[in-house]
This record gives structure tokens, sequence and C-alpha cells, in this order.
């Protein structure tokens, strides 16, 4: 068939006998909206989300002192950590516990870098002693690890885990309630 044979109405005529798609009861949507923000906690969340943040750089400090070398994409471990912690202790439903999961996860993912940054220094000089290192911390150091640990790929991994933090901290409608809420015939 060329195009010159083309004909839109012979071509593309729609279907007449798709089913209608069925349509979600606003009275019901509501009620179910008013009851899951009944159940959020943002307090709880919060603490979990940054105990998430903790528990993942310790984890990322884990590994890095195991392989003796900067592991990037443990930062996506931490975000799915906070993500899964806050969505689980809060019950989110609204952005705001996305936020906050992405701020944790941006906490853990500075606070496992500049860990790892300072097991690294630790072990390659001979006058640093990594808990002497990481209390005598000054905001030039800080910088100076930064800069030797940020890389492209580095900033990637971060991007995935703030990501992974948001989309896994807020609950959404699921299939089964999803059909719950449904208009009836």
């Amino acid at each position: 068939m060329s195009f010159d044979d083309f004909d839109p109405d012979i071509d593309f005529e729609p279907e007449m006998d798709a089913a209608p798609k069925p349509e979600l009861d606003p009275l019901k949507l509501q009620h179910y909206i008013d009851l899951r923000r009944s159940q959020q906690n943002l307090p709880a969340a919060t603490l979990a989300g940054f105990i998430g943040a903790l528990i993942g750089t310790a984890v990322w400090l884990g590994f890095t002192v195991a392989v003796n070398t900067q592991i990037g994409w443990m930062a996506v471990g931490v975000g799915l950590i906070v993500g899964a912690m806050v969505r689980h202790t809060g019950h989110g439903f609204d952005r705001v516990f996305g936020i906050m999961a992405v701020g944790a996860s941006l906490a853990g993912c500075a606070m496992g870098t500049l860990l790892a940054g300072c097991w690294l220094l630790a072990t390659e000089s001979e006058e640093f002693i990594f808990a002497e290192l990481v209390l005598s911390l000054t905001p030039g150091l800080v910088t100076r690890i930064f800069q030797a640990m940020l890389t492209t790929t580095s900033l990637v991994f971060g991007g995935v885990a703030v990501i992974a933090a948001y989309w896994l901290s807020i609950r959404r409608i699921r299939r089964e309630e999803r059909a719950l809420l449904m208009m009836d015939p």
C-alpha cells in the first residue's frame, strides 16, 4: 500500500465494541484519601528516614572498609533504605513524605561519601587514624574530601538514590484498593 492509497476513514476505523473504561467513584475516592491522610505520621516518617540514612551510611562504610575503595552505587542503597523506611513508618500519601525522604537520602549520601573518603584517606596515610580524622574534620578538609570523592558517576548514583527515595516513600493506591473505588454499575 502506497501513501497515495491511504484513506483515514477506511484504514483507521475506531473499535466500536471496545468496552468503556470504568471510572473511579469521586465520593469513594475522597473518603479513601481522607482516611489515608488521617493515618499519615510525618514526625515518625522523618525520624525513620534519618535512621535509614544512618543505617545506609553504616552499610556503605562497611563495604568501603571491606574492599578499601569508594563504592558509589551504595548511594542507591541509601535511597532504597530511606524510601522504604519512610513509607513503612509514615504511611505517607502526600508529596511532603517524598520531599522529606529526598532530604534524608541526600544527607545519607553525603555522610556515606564523607566517611568513605575519611576511611580511604586514613588508610592511605600513616599520619591519620580514622576516628581522629572524623572527629577533627574542618570545613576545608570536608571540602577537599568531597572534591576528591565526587565524580560524575557518584553524582548519577546520588540522583538515582533520591529518585528511589522519593518514589518508594509515597504510598499509592494499590490495584485491589482501586477496584473497590470504582463506580457501581
